[in-house]
């Protein structure tokens, strides 16, 4: 019982005091993810409770590809290749990469793999404040994810990258906009076009958009927008709804004309920490999944935009 006792103790302590990896300039595979990212099943209640546990990478010969192989070979109950499959998963959740993992790194390990991507939610199945949305987006700071809802009920979640320190993403309450399916960014430097695909407005003055671009796994570091993996944005961009818009009458203006209705409500919560993004508590025996609190009512999050003003005033929202 003692062994057990120190054996937990150390593991703790590994998860704790272990060195970031240089993860943080490492991008995640994409095209790898297809397989893994789903929308949620219709019964949300069929979903299987998922637990966590501690892996530190190790190796008796002191050799960091021989730990990495030891994971896999572990991760996969004995089949390195099942284990590398596996692994994908792993390194969504961690934002971490195993090819940068070093000895003594620590990553967080699910207890089963057969279920569907919402299993692993941080984001709660029912939102009871908005049953009365028929879509509403969500992207958390904090732990750098989205979530999507239709009437109050989880409809699918993935990861993002916010802003960096030197330009965050607003917090805010926000509507979708105007969307493209291909689009150059404004601060592409010279010679140097910055290719963004499955884009959608929320804030339009600003030119804040979701779209797709390279994921990396160290936390917030676009110029404002919010990057989603390829699979998530294309979805994203058929599932939500932008603007409607009048050439004349009355109604919010905007450059694109007058706007006489607003698009699925998007909110932006939590305070980013600049760094590797929080997915977990690492409490001391074992990881918990770090669970979103959502505001009561989306309207209790501030309007972001004085399109969001124009339409409070229109429904009697304060």
């Amino acid at each position: 019982m003692k062994r057990t006792c120190h054996l937990v103790l150390l593991l703790f302590l590994l998860a704790a005091t272990a060195p970031e990896p240089s993860a943080a300039q490492s991008y995640i595979n994409q095209s790898a993810l297809s397989g893994i990212l789903s929308a949620c099943p219709e019964d949300l209640d069929t979903l299987p409770e998922v637990n966590y546990k501690y892996y530190v990478l190790y190796s008796s010969r002191d050799n960091n590809v021989l730990a990495r192989n030891t994971f896999y070979k572990v991760l996969g109950d004995g089949d390195v290749q099942l284990g590398q499959e596996r692994a994908k998963l792993v390194e969504l959740l961690n934002r971490k990469l195993v090819a940068f993992t070093n000895i003594g790194d620590t990553l967080v390990v699910p207890d089963r793999f057969d279920v569907n991507f919402c299993a692993y939610s941080p984001f709660p199945y029912y939102y009871p404040g908005a049953r009365d949305f028929d879509k509403l987006f969500i992207i958390e700071k904090e732990i750098q994810a989205w979530a999507a809802y239709e009437y109050g009920k989880l409809v699918r979640w993935g990861i993002v990258s916010t802003g960096a320190e030197t330009s965050p993403t607003p917090n805010g309450r926000y509507n979708f906009n105007w969307k493209a399916e291909y689009r150059i960014s404004s601060l592409s430097p010279p010679g140097e076009p910055w290719e963004m695909y499955w884009v959608f407005n929320f804030h339009e003055a600003r030119g804040i958009h979701i779209h797709q671009y390279a994921m990396p796994t160290g936390g917030p570091q676009s110029h404002g927008c919010v990057r989603l993996i390829d699979d998530d944005a294309k979805w994203v961009y058929h599932w939500a709804d932008g603007w409607k818009l009048a050439s004349g009458g009355n109604g919010f203006p905007s450059s694109f004309g007058t706007v006489i209705a607003p698009g699925t409500t998007v909110l932006v919560i939590g305070q980013e920490t600049f760094g590797h993004p929080t997915p977990f508590e690492y409490a001391p025996r074992f990881p918990v999944l770090h669970r979103v609190e959502l505001p009561a009512h989306p309207y209790d999050v501030p309007p972001g935009t004085p399109q969001q003003d124009y339409f409070d005033r229109i429904r009697g929202t304060n």
